[in-house]
């Protein structure tokens, strides 16, 4: 339909944009989940939830929250098939008629500054997405690491993006370490924000890094999906960590 035509609803528009985050989430209750959720409430319009047959009360904690609008349970864990759980988001985000989806993991907090951008950055036509550096919060909420092998914020992630309905968004076929947004996005223009978000993944204590060490080796004994060398600095006694300041300009 030409954009002349009657009833025609351009697809970059730059006010009124509908902002849906997408959380896939398992076994979260007495972590960070609840934090996540109401901190998203302050920015974004409506929440979209796969749970990936959580054991635990997490199910109950995300329809708790009143913008959450639609929450699908897998019935079989998916963890280990990565990209038939990214593509099952996927499809339930969008079945929901978003404008803009941001991509949020269980344990990432966006920064204030980013939290009060969001709706200038999703209000525009000349980029379809955004993407923030991530830093690795390590053993609290004071301090991200910094090293050779843990340096994501270094570089940018993309989490935000227009939804173009009629883009194709297959994810690559992989069991681990997929990326969060299908890889067509990358043919679009795009922004690298300087907007910074915090991931708690690494915060807990030293019991729950070895969790998570053991939990990567069982899942990629040979490194076939990822570095052995960053696993194995999971349990760096001394890793280098750099005080975080929040940014509230």
């Amino acid at each position: 339909m030409p954009p002349s035509s009657p009833g025609f609803l351009p697809v970059r528009k730059q006010t009124g944009n509908k902002l849906t985050a997408m959380l896939q989430v398992r076994n979260e209750q007495g972590r960070h989940l609840e934090q996540v959720l109401s901190e998203l409430c302050e920015f974004v319009d409506e929440i979209v939830v796969v749970d990936d047959a959580s054991t635990d009360r997490t199910p109950e904690l995300v329809l708790r929250c009143p913008k959450v609008v639609k929450l699908v349970q897998s019935p079989e864990p998916l963890f280990a098939q990565e990209w038939k759980l990214r593509s099952l988001l996927w499809e339930t985000a969008v079945s929901t008629d978003p404008d803009w989806l941001l991509s949020v993991d269980a344990d990432e907090l966006y920064e204030a500054k980013a939290r009060r951008s969001m709706r200038t950055l999703i209000d525009q036509d000349r980029y379809d997405w955004v993407a923030f550096r991530f830093f690795d919060l390590w053993g609290g909420t004071t301090h991200y690491r910094e090293d050779e092998l843990w340096n994501i914020h270094r570089r940018h992630q993309m989490t935000l993006v227009r939804y173009m309905p009629l883009l194709p968004c297959p994810y690559p076929k992989l069991h681990h370490h997929l990326p969060r947004i299908p890889p067509a996005y990358h043919a679009l223009p795009g922004l690298l924000s300087e907007l910074r978000v915090k991931h708690l993944g690494w915060a807990g204590d030293w019991a729950d890094r070895v969790r998570k060490y053991r939990r990567y080796k069982a899942n990629d004994p040979e490194g076939r999906f990822g570095s052995l060398d960053h696993y194995e600095s999971i349990l760096d006694p001394e890793p280098n960590l750099i005080p975080w300041r929040e940014d509230a300009e």
